[in-house]
């Protein structure tokens, strides 16, 4: 059997809180000009950092250093890569500014390879629209002298910073993967019985306990047992229902080991450990090689299992 394979993509928005120092930081990349932070060495690093190695003490003396710099070390990027600062070939390098004792890691447009050499000046390339975020600083590129800034004004720091992550790659699926997909794509669920401790596994794999491939195929019922659960009360991005929701572990009848999914037609405290559920399969026409051919589990009506019944699959 030939193994299935498709593109898939991992995305999300990766949301973090800045502090005082990171904040005064981004604050500074909005306002056109790049802080660093004094350690009781009197280093100054950029970007400063949040507590002082030497004395543990947090980081307060900010001081602004030059937009304009040295390469230190660098590498060179043939292939940019989705996210990068630059569409088209650059330098990676460590620069360092003008006043600061740290460098700074950070893109260089400088046009070709032949052109990037350690010890030559660049200047920050400072993006239209800054924001508070270190995009604000687009790349840095040849200098060509930096005009003088106005004296600052006071600005309030950022507080939260956003980035997006994204990560693309293509999954080729193992045999066992692929007769399991391909069986979805039936509308039948089936599992894989271990030659060794004659569990079967569903989705099917390598048995962790004995480490050996399944052998025996085996159609599972598309009804099953709660054995555990979460209530989704948290609100984020890209979520298809609206809280409160249930996600539980299914334990379908004739398997041993459950498997993830929603649990509908109920409201969400009225789930519980043992409950019956049956799968909801979305219209045939949309059913293809993917699990998401299961809509949801709900409530069959029937009595609870016992405890005894899903204990060890917990």
């Amino acid at each position: 059997m030939d193994p299935l394979s498709a593109p898939l993509t991992i995305a999300f928005d990766y949301t973090r809180s800045l502090g005082p120092v990171l904040g005064r930081f981004m604050a500074g990349l909005r306002d056109r000009r790049v802080l660093g932070g004094r350690t009781a060495d009197g280093r100054v690093h950029v970007p400063p950092l949040e507590y002082d190695p030497s004395s543990h003490q947090p980081v307060t003396d900010f001081v602004e250093v030059a937009p304009i710099g040295t390469v230190v070390s660098w590498t060179w990027t043939d292939r940019p890569l989705e996210g990068q600062p630059l569409d088209r070939p650059f330098g990676w390098a460590l620069i360092r500014l003008d006043g600061a004792d740290t460098p700074l890691l950070h893109a260089v447009d400088a046009g070709s390879r032949d052109a990037m050499h350690t010890g030559m000046r660049v200047q920050v390339r400072w993006a239209a629209s800054p924001v508070g975020h270190i995009n604000d600083i687009e790349c840095f590129e040849p200098a060509s002298g930096v005009p003088p800034l106005s004296p600052p004004a006071w600005s309030p720091p950022v507080e939260i910073m956003t980035t997006p992550i994204r990560l693309h790659y293509r999954h080729t699926t193992s045999v066992e993967e692929a007769r399991y997909l391909r069986a979805l794509a039936d509308g039948r669920l089936i599992g894989q019985r271990c030659p060794a401790c004659r569990k079967v596994y569903v989705p099917p794999r390598v048995c962790p306990a004995d480490g050996v491939p399944p052998e025996e195929v085996v159609d599972l019922a598309d009804r099953g047992t709660v054995t555990t659960f979460c209530v989704v009360n948290v609100p984020f991005a890209g979520q298809r229902l609206k809280p409160p929701y249930v996600v539980a572990q299914v334990l379908l009848d004739g398997a041993d080991i459950p498997i993830p999914h929603l649990i509908l037609g109920l409201p969400a405290e009225e789930v519980r450990m043992g409950m019956r559920v049956s799968a909801v399969w979305r219209d045939r026409a949309e059913w293809s090689t993917t699990p998401e051919n299961i809509a949801h589990f709900e409530p069959t009506g029937e009595p609870d299992a016992a405890y005894e019944s899903y204990a060890e699959h917990l």
